[in-house]
């Protein structure tokens, strides 16, 4: 069993103990959508303090200066989640709020630059993730080893250039194509953005499989944690490729 996504990988059933309470597809399915809608909260409280006078199209949002500090929090608490699995339950949750914060503010910052493209990118999101489902569960799409390892190899690949173009960052340079609006560009989003799409098919898999092995109650709010962060890169990334289509 393979999955890019660093929170469900390929070993992190292999440790635990089996107990009388254990892991349920449905329950893991109530645990994201819990998790979905406070993300979702905390982003609307988050864009209503980035435009305290309210929304209009003239309106310049206001970042707040929790911004920052809530980013460096949320992947600090993703860090612990994802090496001590055990505390997923509590701080799963905490780790949504902080998310949703900082998407928020985000996305306010893409509200005013491009109007209508916040929805436009939440309907993407939830429209691929529904589909996928769909196809997944119909048998349409099958998470074979070789789709495994093809999506692994390419999701690492996104992240290996990624953490490039961050490091040029600070030397005034940026990877080419990743930032520019032209044909090339938008195909190179458009590229990750199937990637991380395709990310949602193996933790489905994973979800499943787990759920199959007998896994502990906790790893409910695990699996949870590890969808939402695959969702949370769907709408960057989708984000991302409606502002470069936009752009002029």
């Amino acid at each position: 069993m393979r999955t890019s996504n660093p929170a469900l990988s390929d070993k992190t059933f292999r440790t635990f103990i089996k107990t009388d309470s254990q892991m349920t597809i449905q329950g893991t399915v109530n645990k994201s959508l819990f998790l979905i809608l406070l993300t979702m909260f905390a982003g609307y409280m988050s864009w209503q303090s980035a435009y305290p006078g309210g929304w209009s199209p003239e309106a310049v949002p206001t970042i707040p200066p929790w911004y920052l500090p809530v980013i460096l929090g949320a992947f600090g608490l993703s860090l612990v989640i994802i090496f001590k699995k055990t505390t997923a339950p509590f701080l799963t949750p905490l780790y949504a709020l902080l998310e949703g914060a900082a998407l928020g503010a985000l996305s306010s910052i893409f509200e005013a630059r491009y109007p209508g493209i916040v929805m436009q990118a939440v309907l993407c999101t939830f429209g691929t993730f529904i589909s996928l489902l769909l196809a997944y569960k119909s048998g349409l799409i099958k998470a074979t080893e070789n789709f495994k390892l093809g999506v692994t190899a390419a999701t690492g690949g996104i992240a290996l250039v990624y953490l490039i173009d961050l490091g040029l960052m600070f030397f005034g340079m940026r990877v080419p194509f990743i930032h520019e609006n032209g044909p090339i560009g938008i195909a190179v989003s458009v590229g990750i953005t199937i990637v991380a799409a395709l990310n949602l098919v193996l933790d489905f898999d994973f979800i499943e499989d787990g759920a199959k092995s007998g896994a502990p109650k906790y790893m409910e709010w695990y699996a949870s944690f590890g969808l939402l962060v695959t969702l949370i890169w769907l709408y960057l990334e989708f984000l991302r490729l409606l502002a470069k289509s936009r752009k002029k």
